[in-house]
């Protein structure tokens, strides 16, 4: 026999449908909700399944964002091997069918009856490891884009309270920068305070963290004295916008904060993975893009041929033919995994600085030379990037630069 269980995550509940073996659904559909009673009762159904066929069944379920993190979880806890599919495969499964249905209890028989029509790679040991380096990936890209919107606000209110402050420290969003504007927000504020008191603020603020020289902490006053005596406004009409200039320097600083937290932490998983050195061995891959790179694919062995993985990033061009029609200009697909596509991307741009990585900027100059546009140019060498990755992780050797 060849036990499967297909399960429909839902918010909260799921349905599930045992199969023995293709074509033999054993019993009808079954429901548990996600608690603790819920998914005992999944347990009991796992068992008694495991017993009528001899050996432990096999259960898949469809990505439903974090929807299946409590079933997932208690599948690691007792050791019950999973396939997580792609919606989209079930999905044109679905659409195959004749009869337009669906239900949660058709949905979870649909997803046994494809165990046995489609090749599925269980999840193995390093699951759990490389979907916790995921969600830390995408959190970070989470919040960065959150910070990226608070910067864009902070810079509107910023031209309307003190535009010049912009050229007085070097790194506009570096800790000191934004603590000092919070202690000065105005040009009147700045003037009507000496330059020894300026002076001294700066050293305290600075206390806590990397020590800077004397003449560094007086040529910046002197640049900030000279900011404000060119600032068109010496003291803003709107208090309101003292208020939000004030609150969102403490959301800017309390999300890079957060990000330096993110960013250590997944360092420091990705440290455990052994290929996280082997694909840093790309030039213009760093850990951030190497880490998003490792967790978005998984496993290598889900992937026998790069095409694979080559479409599982959602850069392999669409194809539309239809009788005597063939379409000679085709979008990327864009299906798959987003993150994965842009860690993509970000790596060919890092690699085409300073030439930093040798093969790919000659690719980059062909696809160039043959009259590609840019974007398409780019899409080329990440589709070039992925074959290279899918080889080191094969093989396990490091990248040859030459």
């Amino acid at each position: 026999m060849n036990p499967v269980i297909g399960l429909d995550i839902s918010k909260q509940e799921s349905h599930g449908q045992v199969f023995l073996e293709r074509g033999k659904p054993y019993k009808g559909t079954f429901h548990f909700e996600h608690t603790r009673e819920g998914l005992a009762k999944l347990l009991h159904i796992v068992q008694d399944v495991e017993l009528a066929a001899k050996q432990r069944p096999l259960l898949i379920l469809e990505a439903t964002g974090h929807y299946q993190s409590p079933v997932v979880q208690f599948l690691e806890e007792h050791h019950y091997l999973y396939i997580v599919i792609n919606p989209l495969i079930s999905n044109r499964l679905r659409k195959s069918n004749l009869r337009k249905v669906k239900t949660d209890a058709a949905d979870a028989y649909l997803l046994g009856e494809m165990y046995y029509k489609e090749e599925f790679e269980p999840f193995k040991k390093r699951g759990v490891q490389l979907l916790n380096l995921r969600y830390l990936t995408r959190q970070f890209e989470s919040l960065s884009k959150m910070c990226v919107q608070i910067k864009l606000q902070f810079q509107a209110v910023l031209d309307q309270v003190f535009p010049a402050y912009k050229g007085v420290f070097g790194a506009m969003y570096s800790s000191i920068s934004l603590r000092f504007l919070n202690e000065y927000p105005t040009s009147y504020s700045v003037l009507q305070t000496d330059e020894e008191t300026l002076n001294a603020k700066m050293k305290e603020l600075l206390s806590t963290r990397r020590g800077r020289s004397d003449d560094w902490i007086s040529e910046r006053v002197k640049r900030l004295l000279d900011a404000a005596k060119q600032n068109p406004f010496e003291q803003t009409m709107y208090a309101s916008h003292l208020v939000n200039l004030r609150v969102l320097i403490t959301l800017i600083l309390q999300y890079q904060e957060h990000l330096a937290e993110l960013e250590q932490n997944i360092d420091a998983l990705a440290e455990e993975i052994e290929e996280y050195d082997l694909i840093q061995s790309i030039p213009g891959i760093g850990h951030k893009i190497a880490a998003t790179i490792l967790s978005e694919i998984g496993e290598i062995d889900r992937f026998d041929h790069p095409k694979k993985l080559v479409a599982f990033a959602g850069i392999d061009p669409s194809v539309f033919a239809s009788g005597k029609f063939t379409a000679t200009r085709n979008r990327i697909t864009k299906r798959g995994s987003r993150q994965l596509r842009y860690a993509l991307v970000m790596a060919v741009q890092c690699g085409l600085i300073r030439s930093r990585n040798i093969r790919i900027k000659a690719f980059y100059d062909r696809k160039r030379a043959e009259g590609k546009p840019h974007k398409v140019a780019l899409v080329a060498c990440a589709n070039k990037l992925i074959h290279w990755i899918h080889a080191i992780l094969k093989n396990k050797k490091t990248f040859r630069p030459t």
